[in-house]
């Protein structure tokens, strides 16, 4: 499937709890929800190849089992997993995926597939915290990520600011780390009325799946950090379809924000 960084967010039917992914709410057909069940294009373009920056996937119950060596060895240098959605769900597979990507050597970091639907932003960034999105300087592990696509809940663009807002706050308060922002330019543009109060506090991981050069990035932000290109990317060591994302510096710049250094 593809879509363009211009299209609405996706006008489904609530997503069923634990049922999230990243791009689930970037799909442009999505007129109601539907398991992941993208299929590889045969057809696509190749993929561009930037030496200087480092290749990732993110991924999560839906990629089924993982062979992380497998992962390492095509050059994946890292990976986001799904830890945990709303309040009280955690992904099954996320207890062998984030230590077996670690013991590969993939650089991992965990994400929270936000519901604003469910609670606050400050409940929801307590529970990530707690079941998988911790953080610590072993030059293998990424701050989590805050995944909030889809749909504006009903929210405000004032009160939906507020909520990513007590996310961070709450984030950072248990972590120490500035969480990382993964979304959709029509998302962001439309959710929070390209908001520019997260642009010095998180980077921004924009999902735009495109062929191009560069990705169109939500109003707000000066530039991206990761980019997530392509929904239906082919990894060795991982049975269809995986999400695949570019790192915006090199690997010095990849170990840095995985350290928390200048």
């Amino acid at each position: 499937m593809s879509s363009t960084a211009t299209a609405a967010p996706a006008k489904h039917d609530p997503i069923p709890l634990g049922q999230g992914y990243m791009g689930v709410g970037y799909l442009p057909d999505g007129q109601a929800f539907r398991p992941d069940t993208k299929q590889l294009r045969l057809d696509a373009q190749p993929e561009v190849t930037v030496k200087a920056n480092p290749l990732g996937i993110d991924v999560s119950k839906w990629q089924g089992s993982i062979n992380w060596t497998s992962v390492r060895g095509a050059g994946i240098e890292f990976a986001w997993m799904k830890a945990t959605e709303g309040l009280t769900y955690k992904d099954p597979n996320f207890n062998s995926n984030y230590p077996n990507a670690y013991y590969a050597g993939v650089i991992r970091g965990a994400y929270h597939f936000a519901r604003p639907d469910v609670s606050g932003g400050a409940a929801q960034a307590t529970f990530f915290a707690g079941n998988g999105g911790g953080w610590s300087r072993d030059n293998l592990t990424l701050p989590g990520v805050l995944d909030i696509e889809g749909t504006c809940y009903g929210y405000s663009q004032a009160s939906m600011r507020q909520w990513i807002l007590d996310f961070y706050n709450t984030y950072k308060s248990r972590t120490g780390r500035d969480v990382v922002i993964y979304t959709s330019p029509s998302w962001w543009n439309t959710c929070t009325g390209g908001w520019t109060g997260m642009s010095t506090r998180s980077p921004l991981w924009v999902a735009h799946w495109t062929t191009a050069t560069n990705p169109t990035i939500p109003a707000g932000f000066p530039y991206w950090t990761v980019w997530q290109y392509s929904s239906t990317g082919s990894v060795s060591g991982i049975s269809g379809a995986v999400d695949r994302d570019r790192f915006g510096g090199d690997r010095s710049r990849l170990l840095a924000l995985a350290n928390n250094t200048p």
